[in-house]
């Protein structure tokens, strides 16, 4: 199946709207869970040749050493 740029769409409203059922056209269709959907949203992402953004995580740390407040 060749997936479309609408069925991107459907798929990214709905995981916003917090529903498991996304309409294709004529066709619906009924998610078990949000991790299902994600990974579907991942598998049409590719198809249409768009990756994911780049997520940057930093590190924070505290050496424990705090200025005493009098």
């Amino acid at each position: 199946m060749a997936f479309t740029q609408e069925n991107l769409t459907a798929i990214d409203k709905a995981i916003a709207e917090g529903t498991l059922e996304v309409q294709y056209g004529d066709k619906r269709v009924k998610y078990r869970s949000l991790d299902e959907m994600l990974k579907i949203r991942d598998i049409i992402r590719n198809d249409l040749g768009i990756t994911a953004p780049r997520v940057r995580k930093y590190g924070q740390f505290n050496a424990g050493f705090y200025p005493d407040e009098e």
